[in-house]
């Protein structure tokens, strides 16, 4: 049988790692619409490179973290001799996402310094920062499964355990980046990587302690990492609290009049509604709904009510408090312009956490016995989108929709 054809984006992708600026403009040039698709993430565990741009070297450089193609040209000149420090750091950071145990140890041994050496792209991140597999380069993005021995050999070289890094601001740790990462979530490493980092020093120091990090958690779509945190936390504020579902302490931060307390504020009320029922934290929801919050209210990132979220999540028991409140169904969020149906449907359909998961068909069943409506001709205006073809093989879903005639 004749070999299949490597895809035009597969190839892309391995000129940008590469830094092969001739093989990219070639194949821009030749692919350049099917390449400016959007896509999901395609490189080994990290993330599919934009190519938006038009030149190939500002792609290069974008994507290997410079500010220009001079600047990533004299980091891959250093890093073509093997005996100079940029070479050895990056060998020794493909070690670490890799999770090649030996090839580190014998890196290290024979470069001592190296455990506490910086990269050379704008994040400046220790080898240490690459076991939080968060914010570095997309390509490198994974979590092995012996992640925690992997840390464990660097911790044990003297790698700094709060050393900070410029991935997203000034001071990132690879404690936050590790709990706000997919990456040790899909790995199966989450918890013992967190467990592990609190054994060894890890902090959490900066403005907000740990409600930063927790509500940082919430923000990623990482609930494990936020319960895990905030078991261990010394105090939560109202929007931590509520997102973690923890009903106590978030009716603490009210008066028996139903007054905030501060320092809890009307943006952490706002805030934790929203987390608490994107994570079905139906008590909270409740608790939250009696206390005078709008059940229409809408987020401060899309625009979303609490009824987009827990439609988008599949939590029936709280969607149907939120119904019961009188959420508007047909409402739509700011960015997107989708109901909480279409957040259903998307999500169901491939767009989101549990694509095809069985409690859509309920969350679906309820939204549009409320009244909720879809314009059939989205769904289907491209057949080729995985929610068209989900849709095109399910009739369950098809006839709960009344998408076929009769």
């Amino acid at each position: 049988m004749p070999e299949t054809p490597t895809p035009a984006w597969k190839l892309a992708e391995d000129a940008v790692v590469r830094g092969d600026a001739e093989a990219l403009a070639a194949l821009l040039r030749e692919h350049g619409d099917a390449l400016r698709l959007p896509r999901g993430s395609t490189w080994s565990g990290g993330l599919a490179p934009s190519y938006a741009e038009g030149e190939a070297r500002a792609i290069i450089a974008r994507e290997h973290f410079f500010p220009d193609w001079d600047a990533y040209a004299t980091f891959a000149a250093a890093r073509r001799d093997p005996r100079s420090p940029t070479a050895r750091f990056e060998a020794a950071a493909e070690a670490v996402v890799d999770g090649d145990l030996a090839t580190l140890a014998r890196l290290l041994r024979e470069d001592p310094d190296l455990v506490r050496a910086r990269s050379a792209r704008r994040h400046h991140a220790t080898l240490f920062h690459y076991v939080g597999s968060n914010g570095i380069e997309g390509f490198r993005q994974r979590a092995p499964a012996n992640l925690v021995a992997i840390a464990a050999v660097l911790l044990d070289a003297g790698a700094d355990v709060n050393a900070p890094a410029q991935m997203y601001g000034d001071r990132d740790t690879t404690l936050g980046l590790a709990a706000t990462s997919i990456h040790p979530v899909l790995a199966g490493v989450l918890e013992p990587l967190l467990r592990f980092l609190l054994a060894r020093g890890a902090t959490v120091d900066g403005p907000g302690g740990w409600s930063a990090l927790i509500n940082a958690c919430h923000a990623n779509g990482r609930p494990a990492a936020a319960e895990f945190l905030a078991a261990r936390a010394d105090s939560l504020d109202l929007e931590a609290a509520a997102g973690v579902g923890r009903l106590d302490l978030v009716a603490a931060c009210f008066t028996p009049d139903g007054r905030l307390r501060p320092p809890a504020t009307e943006k952490q009320r706002i805030d934790g509604f929203m987390w608490a029922c994107e994570y079905g934290r139906t008590d909270v929801v409740s608790f939250l709904l009696a206390s005078g919050i709008p059940v229409g209210a809408k987020g401060r990132t899309n625009g979303q009510t609490g009824l987009h979220w827990a439609a988008w999540e599949a939590h029936v028991d709280t969607l149907q408090v939120l119904l019961d409140a009188g959420a508007p169904v047909d409402t739509r969020d700011d960015t997107y312009g989708g109901t909480a149906l279409g957040w259903a449907l998307y999500a169901w359909g491939g767009g989101g956490p549990r694509p095809g998961d069985a409690g859509y068909y309920e969350i679906v069943r309820r939204l549009t016995a409320a009244g909720g409506t879809v314009d059939a001709q989205w769904i289907e205006r491209d057949p080729s989108t995985p929610l068209a073809q989900a849709l095109r093989d399910d009739p369950r879903m098809r006839a709960l929709l009344s998408l076929d005639p009769g």
